[in-house]
């Protein structure tokens, strides 16, 4: 070394290859959840009691239509169940809050509604872009044999053989009256009836859903004369009888579908102490789905 000469020692780091693993995505055939990264889809329920404070309000939903569905419930099913751009089959479409939520979630849906100036409130609620690509409404009784090749023809326009999703959220017997029509579920001489109706529904749904695929039929109880009328159970059982496995039943509080009660919720509290019964403050969803 030659004195007065200031050196230093270099350390030559030498690059390391990248031995990260990139996993591959990993989801089930009906949905694009990935199993490998689970712990990032802490929002998605798996439990059977689901709590909603209030109902979503946001991204094209209202509560003008008395007795739809809250949209957290659409929400939670189409992660869980379906794919981008699968086709949701709504044989009760009501307000059109599963078509909203397929709009919303880059899926498609396929809603039937029985009331022609239903169908044309709902269409209002999307762009005539909307209506090409994404919406197809249908006016028809879901009973008919008639809607399953209304319902093929649009899926044929939508490229699909069948749908992937099929939601029922038929009227609670006769608690609400929806129309004056005949065919409307709700205007059911009986119980017995009813059930014939939905009956006819269930399997329409069955024929136009994918095998291997999802239904959720949500609904609730009733009383009448006193006494239960078990339509949640009754109605899976009709579903099961149709060919549908049972995977699930989830009970969900009601809070978030119901208007302001005022001064009813007191009086439905003395007609409860006074009648033996307590009041309903929850419903069902019951999940199945087509070997």
């Amino acid at each position: 070394m030659v004195k007065g000469l200031n050196t230093k020692k270099i350390k030559i780091q030498e690059k390391k290859p990248d031995l990260r693993i990139v996993k591959e995505v990993k989801t089930k055939p009906y949905s694009d959840i990935d199993l490998n990264s689970w712990k990032e889809y802490s929002h998605i329920k798996t439990d059977t009691w689901w709590e909603f404070p209030s109902r979503d309000k946001s991204h094209g939903h209202s509560n003008e239509y008395h007795g739809n569905y809250i949209p957290q419930i659409a929400q939670q099913l189409y992660e869980r169940f379906t794919k981008r751009n699968d086709v949701v089959l709504d044989l009760f479409l009501g307000s059109g809050t599963s078509a909203i939520e397929a709009v919303n979630m880059g899926r498609r849906c396929i809603g039937v509604e029985l009331k022609p100036e239903q169908v044309e409130i709902v269409r209002n609620k999307f762009t005539p872009k909307e209506l090409v690509t994404s919406v197809n409404l249908i006016c028809s009784d879901s009973a008919s044999e008639e809607v399953k090749e209304k319902i093929q023809t649009r899926l044929d326009i939508m490229r699909r053989d069948k749908a992937q999703f099929l939601v029922l959220h038929p009227p609670y017997d006769d608690i609400i009256k929806f129309s004056d029509r005949k065919e409307d579920l709700s205007n059911c001489a009986s119980t017995a009836e009813f059930y014939n109706l939905f009956g006819k529904v269930a399997k329409n749904g069955y024929d136009m859903l994918e095998k291997g695929r999802f239904a959720a039929l949500i609904i609730g109880d009733k009383y009448a004369k006193g006494e239960i009328v078990p339509l949640g159970a009754d109605c899976s059982a009709i579903m099961r009888d149709t060919g549908f496995k049972m995977k699930a039943v989830i009970v969900k509080n009601m809070e978030g579908n119901e208007r302001a009660k005022g001064k009813t919720a007191n009086l439905w509290r003395y007609r409860a102490l006074n009648g033996g019964f307590y009041i309903f403050k929850h419903e069902y969803i019951y999940i199945f789905q087509k070997i």
